[in-house]
């Protein structure tokens, strides 16, 4: 697993394609998957509930080898959701969508636009959903901030301490950021 500061394997190119491929893999096998009705998920099902969504797909819940991503861990937030929610955040993470003042992988805009489409084509990503793509990238971060104050608000430490970290201040400059570049990353995607 790749933890922060990120080593230089998970930057390539070549595993941002390869993490793609897999991500597509793990949805395509869970397509159609209809859970009992009294299932129980950390969160709840979005609609149109698609595939199972990952729910945390970041360098720390895949595993590497010899610097190629092969599996994917870490399915405690899996839930029931569109595609496109679960490839908004694996796109935050890794390729990355963060602003200049997210130190875990700064990259100028084109060459973040340029790994998204690769990201997007690797999945082999349909025309529609790259327009939502980076829309539902910075909706998922405003999702992440709200969950974080609802858990520490209802008295769960961990999630206090990224607060007091700083850690939703960072998602939140992340979104705003995305936002600002939208239209670019959708270029991007569409050419």
């Amino acid at each position: 697993m790749a933890h922060y500061p990120l080593p230089e394997y998970v930057r390539t190119d070549a595993s941002l394609e390869a993490v793609a491929r897999l991500l597509r893999a793990y949805h395509d096998a869970t397509a159609g998957f209809l859970p009992p009705l009294d299932a129980q998920w950390y969160q709840p099902p979005r609609e149109p509930a698609e595939v199972v969504c990952h729910g945390d797909l970041a360098p720390y819940n895949t595993v590497y080898r010899d610097g190629v991503p092969v599996a994917l861990i870490g399915f405690d937030t899996a839930h029931p959701g569109p595609r496109v929610w679960d490839l908004a955040y694996a796109a935050y993470r890794f390729v990355p969508l963060t602003g200049p003042d997210n130190r875990d992988f700064p990259l100028p805009v084109a060459q973040q636009a340029r790994r998204l489409r690769l990201f997007a084509d690797a999945y082999a990503l349909d025309h529609a959903t790259r327009k939502a793509l980076p829309h539902t990238a910075a909706e998922r971060l405003e999702h992440l901030v709200g969950h974080m104050h609802e858990r520490a608000a209802a008295g769960v430490s961990a999630f206090a301490r990224h607060i007091a970290d700083g850690h939703d201040a960072l998602y939140r400059a992340d979104r705003a950021y995305i936002a600002r570049h939208e239209e670019a990353f959708v270029a991007a995607l569409l050419r």
